[in-house]
């Protein structure tokens, strides 16, 4: 009689730990934002990286500084502005007159955790600096190539509304993004919260109590943790069915691509395994699909006129495809 071996389970408390470690930090300062919190978790336990998208006053640029903060790594802030150049951003190379040779400046993307703080307000030229890295992981000046130090990070804001002195991003671009994160305010109960907290602090001096609890060779071990996490041979065909479905559907002008079905693929995994399961269900596709597909998806003029948005398509997509039980 033939006998069935059990998969080997897979300890994925490292993983559960570390997130809560992170958010109890994050939430000294910062109130609600769940969402928001999990997705940014689930980048960078996948070697992605986080398009923020909100009005102004939100938190965006707060929480990528405090997530920064909560880990031992190196974290840089840059400003995109209409007269950055690609050099400022990934350095330059200089002739030192005392060793009369080149030698290699890197630039403020030489980090591990790296905002760009309204990356929409760069030209099209500096937003291009960005390809190589974001994909890569490495950069390339003079013929040289210059690798980046793992972790390496990239967590983006941008302002859907303001739209004088911006340069839309190129689909390339967005497309190197894991998740496109869209938040909007907080409800009446969150402000009532935010008020609460720092009626008596309006320096925010409670910023310097988020402290280092995750450090870069954590990260490491947590990817390689996550990667085993197991997923049913139906799930995958579930996802792909999802992908598909978005390169043949009349409300679409252009659909995504096998890069969106690898990204629902590892931040699936990585919402389990932050959830303490080492195994993929129907939920965690469904919580990481939206922010995967949304910025890779282009409607057709038709449907935007009429009003649809692309959370209609996806979730009407989502709907159509039968759960595997």
């Amino acid at each position: 009689m033939d006998t069935f071996e059990q998969p080997e389970r897979i300890d994925l408390g490292k993983v559960r730990l570390a997130a809560e470690r992170v958010k109890a930090e994050l939430h000294k300062v910062i109130v609600g934002q769940e969402e928001l919190l999990d997705l940014l978790l689930v980048a960078l336990f996948t070697n992605g990286h986080v398009l923020i998208e909100g009005v102004p006053g939100i938190a965006k640029t707060l929480t990528a500084k405090l997530l920064a903060q909560t880990m031992d790594v190196e974290f840089s802030r840059i400003q995109f502005t209409p007269d950055l150049m690609p050099s400022d951003v990934v350095g330059t190379t200089v002739f030192n007159l005392k060793t009369s040779d080149f030698s290699f400046n890197p630039g403020p993307v030489f980090s591990n955790i790296v905002l760009i703080d309204e990356i929409n307000r760069a030209p099209a030229k500096t937003q291009a600096a960005l390809f190589e890295v974001m994909e890569e992981y490495q950069v390339t000046v003079d013929g040289k190539t210059y690798s980046m130090q793992p972790p390496f990070f990239v967590v983006a804001t941008q302002n859907p509304i303001e739209q004088e002195g911006t340069y839309k991003l190129p689909e390339a671009q967005l497309d190197r993004f894991l998740f496109k994160i869209n938040i909007t305010y907080p409800d009446l109960a969150e402000e009532k919260a935010i008020l609460q907290r720092f009626k008596s602090d309006f320096s925010f001096s409670q910023k310097h109590d988020v402290r280092p609890v995750f450090s870069a060779a954590e990260i490491q071990e947590c990817r390689a943790l996550i990667e085993q996490v197991h997923i049913e041979e139906a799930l995958i065909n579930y996802i792909a069915a999802i992908v598909t479905q978005t390169r043949n559907n009349g409300d679409l002008f252009l659909g995504a691509s096998p890069r969106a079905s690898l990204a629902i693929l590892k931040s699936s995994k990585a919402m389990a395994a932050m959830r303490g399961r080492d195994f993929v269900t129907p939920d965690d596709i469904h919580f990481v699909a939206y922010p995967v597909l949304n910025h890779r998806i282009i409607m057709t003029p038709e449907r935007e006129m009429e009003g649809y948005e692309t959370k209609d398509v996806i979730r009407d997509i989502v709907q159509s495809i039968e759960v595997p039980r």
